[in-house]
């Protein structure tokens, strides 16, 4: 029996599996894609979109995919420098003349894809994170990576949103387009995938799964959450999208598939730059997360943004992709995704 045959094979039982954990943790929706190269090889959407109004959760939902985002900006990065347009040794204050004489300056390319650069992760003030303002703009996000890092670059392993912002800048500078029109001219356009975007646009917040709060006590009733716009940090974890959509996006990142960056690119992006020890041990590589389940080497990302918690990942030898989107806080899209009998 082939991959294909054997993932629609077990695609019954998954999403019976899969209602069980929803059910038994309580979990508002959850939407699955599981893609072996091409193929669609399962698709489901369990629970509801929005508790309040007890609508139901369809396939054509679509998500915020947050750090998820973090992938596409690195894929950018890796196009720039196949078209010779950017290096990863460029530094952040080449491309970004504002950074120059500030800690941010002598910031390389490919430290602030590995997470390595050692800047703060959110800025001085991160209540953006619990809708209390709005997102940084430019200019709040310049300043906050003008102020002094945390850790010198390239000593230890420093998860960074503010990081990922600047490399959306040096996107638009090295390639003379604003960073949403890159990434649909790009990446998500020439692969025909209309539910994949930077920032979600306000014609298609109907569409959108609501987002729904923790949980404080068991019998607590989740509150329903409002989107928000990322503005200067899509670059970081403003994408939307469905778990259809991703899985076609990640079955391009499969070694010996066109369509986005060389076999080359994509073995520098696997490649490990850190050991992540906490929470669990794992690796990071140039905007992807790196990991080991039942055998299989797999590079992925996850994403937490409020009222969504999601995780993809990719066998890159066989090109078995999976997504798992949730729409609450403290979803479990990321035990699910691995089959960890997290129930």
């Amino acid at each position: 029996m082939s991959l294909l045959e054997t993932v629609r094979h077990i695609a019954p039982y998954l999403e019976r599996w899969l209602e069980y954990g929803r059910d038994y943790q309580r979990i508002p929706g959850v939407q699955v894609a599981v893609r072996v190269g091409d193929e669609l090889a399962a698709s489901f959407a369990l629970g509801t979109a929005n508790e309040d109004t007890g609508e139901a959760l369809t396939t054509r939902h679509l998500f915020r995919i947050a750090s998820h985002s973090k992938t596409f900006t690195a894929t950018a990065v890796f196009q720039l420098i196949e078209a010779g347009k950017l290096r990863l040794d460029d530094t952040a204050g080449h491309w970004l003349p504002e950074l120059q004489g500030s800690p941010a300056a002598p910031l390389t390319v490919r430290a602030l894809l590995g997470h390595q650069s050692g800047i703060n992760r959110d800025g001085a003030d991160s209540d953006y994170w619990q809708q209390r303002h709005a997102f940084p703009d430019r200019q709040i996000l310049l300043d906050f990576a003008r102020a002094e890092a945390v850790f010198p670059q390239n000593q230890h392993f420093k998860y960074s949103n503010t990081g990922y912002g600047l490399l959306g800048l040096i996107v638009e500078a090295a390639s003379g387009e604003g960073y949403g029109g890159y990434i649909q001219a790009h990446i998500t356009g020439p692969l025909g995938l209309a539910d994949l975007g930077a920032e979600l646009p306000p014609e298609r917040e109907a569409g959108l799964a609501t987002g729904h709060g923790a949980r404080l006590f068991g019998n607590d009733a989740r509150r329903t959450l409002p989107s928000s716009d990322t503005r200067s940090l899509a670059a970081a974890t403003g994408f939307y999208g469905t778990a259809e959509a991703l899985t076609a996006y990640w079955a391009r990142h499969a070694l010996g598939r066109d369509g986005l960056i060389s076999d080359a690119s994509k073995r520098l992006m696997a490649r490990r730059e850190s050991e992540i020890t906490k929470p669990t041990r794992r690796g990071y590589g140039l905007g992807l997360i790196l990991d080991e389940i039942g055998g299989r080497g797999l590079v992925g990302h996850s994403g937490g943004f409020p009222g969504h918690i999601t995780q993809s990942w990719l066998d890159p030898k066989t090109g078995l992709s999976v997504s798992v989107l949730t729409n609450t806080l403290g979803g479990p899209a990321t035990e699910w995704a691995g089959n960890t009998d997290s129930e």
